[in-house]
């Protein structure tokens, strides 16, 4: 049948961009890099969003962790991947019992919540009560309470340097982290520490290091509770004290190659104003511990394009319009490999308080986990997420909870 004159001639329908998988995307990286924050009991979060990694498929190459990052960085890179999961359980389901008579206690309380109603004070209650328990009894498989005050020692040692003793967890390390397979090179670890004597953050790194448990204890070693750890004759404390966050390590390693880095932070640099002196105390902390998250996360991104820039300008300017000696000085940031940054942030709940990274109890380390799985699993649905940047870009930044956020702004 013929057209009628003048009829407009139907658009042809455009083929649907396809976007990868982001377990197929991931593959095209050199590097998929997990990097943990440092959080104590909020540390569950991290379990929960890499047992949603694994489900998709995704295997990160190198897991990079400070203090209780560095502890469950070392599980994952010291077991093969089929075990991860349950070796998280078993160090989680461990350590948040309480230790000595600490555990008698507990089980009459989780009777007694059982029989509560859900409410967000019998929440904050319960999490009052997980923490007075690390503080009284300490934590199985952990740190147990040391018997004397050091204040009635002057001899340097641990017993007068630290209210409670990381014995356990070198135990608990040993039992379920293979070393030798981390030192084997099948996959990464790095993790942050500070050194005592000099204040100065030092990385160990398997690329470069032969790890043991000291080096997890000595990431984990927060002090006045923990004693600092001695690795070849120097002492070291927690690496959240100068930078809680590694990403720097990792966006830093030379040469640079094609990064998929999934960032799991447990503070937010946000947060509302305090009204009350428990709310700036946990404020404060937030603030301290979050390594200023997402103004790391741009400044790292700016830097990555910067050093785009650069190699445009290269490309565009012939050697001899450029001073040999600029040259020289520029070349080692021209690179034109690409950044991808998956920001997680743990988004505390209303009814938790300035201890919460000391709240150790089995309900809120299946809430942290659970939070941890839906966040990754919300990312998981942005296939985009995950994809590769153009060279041209050079770097892209995604986050889910800035993506609600901004949704909520528009609505």
């Amino acid at each position: 049948m013929a057209r009628a004159r003048g009829a407009k001639k139907s658009a042809k329908p455009q083929p649907r961009k396809t976007v990868a998988s982001p377990a197929v995307a991931a593959r095209g990286y050199a590097h998929v890099a997990l990097v943990l924050q440092g959080g104590g009991a909020l540390g569950s979060y991290q379990c929960g969003v890499y047992e949603s990694l694994h489900e998709a498929g995704i295997r990160p190459n190198w897991f990079a962790g400070t203090s209780i990052g560095a502890i469950n960085a070392a599980i994952l890179a010291g077991n093969a991947p089929e075990h991860r999961i349950e070796r998280l359980h078993a160090f989680w389901n461990t350590i948040c019992e309480p230790g000595g008579a600490g555990a008698a206690i507990a089980t009459s309380v989780r009777a007694v919540l059982d029989w509560l109603p859900a409410t967000h004070e019998i929440d904050a209650w319960a999490n009052s009560l997980g923490a007075l328990g690390a503080l009284a009894f300490g934590q199985q498989g952990f740190f147990n309470v040391r018997p004397q005050s050091p204040f009635l020692f002057n001899d340097g040692s641990a017993a007068a340097t630290s209210y409670y003793d990381t014995a356990p967890l070198k135990k608990t390390l040993e039992r379920l982290v293979d070393f030798d397979r981390i030192n084997s090179g099948d996959v990464r670890l790095s993790i942050g520490t500070t050194n005592v004597r000099n204040g100065n953050f030092r990385y160990f790194d398997s690329a470069h290091d032969t790890i043991r448990a000291e080096h997890i204890m000595a990431s984990g070693a927060l002090p006045p509770a923990f004693p600092a750890i001695e690795i070849d004759g120097e002492h070291y404390w927690d690496g959240g004290l100068v930078s809680n966050t590694p990403l720097d390590h990792v966006l830093a390693e030379t040469p640079r190659r094609d990064t998929l880095a999934l960032q799991v932070d447990l503070w937010s640099a946000r947060g509302e104003l305090p009204r009350t002196m428990a709310d700036v105390l946990e404020r404060q902390k937030d603030i301290q511990y979050s390594s200023r998250t997402r103004l790391g996360t741009d400044h790292e991104a700016n830097l990555h394009k910067l050093r785009h820039a650069i190699r445009r300008l290269f490309d565009q300017v012939s050697p001899g319009n450029i001073d040999p000696q600029l040259r020289q000085t520029l070349q080692p940031w021209v690179c034109d490999n690409v950044i991808n940054i998956v920001h997680l942030i743990y988004q505390a709940k209303p009814y938790e308080a300035q201890f919460k990274d000391y709240a150790f109890g089995l309900g809120t380390q299946r809430e942290h986990w659970a939070a941890g799985r839906t966040d990754m699993e919300q990312s998981l649905e942005h296939p985009d997420f995950f994809a590769k940047p153009a060279r041209d870009v050079g770097v892209a930044t995604h986050d889910v909870h800035r993506l609600v956020a901004a949704r909520r702004e528009r609505a």
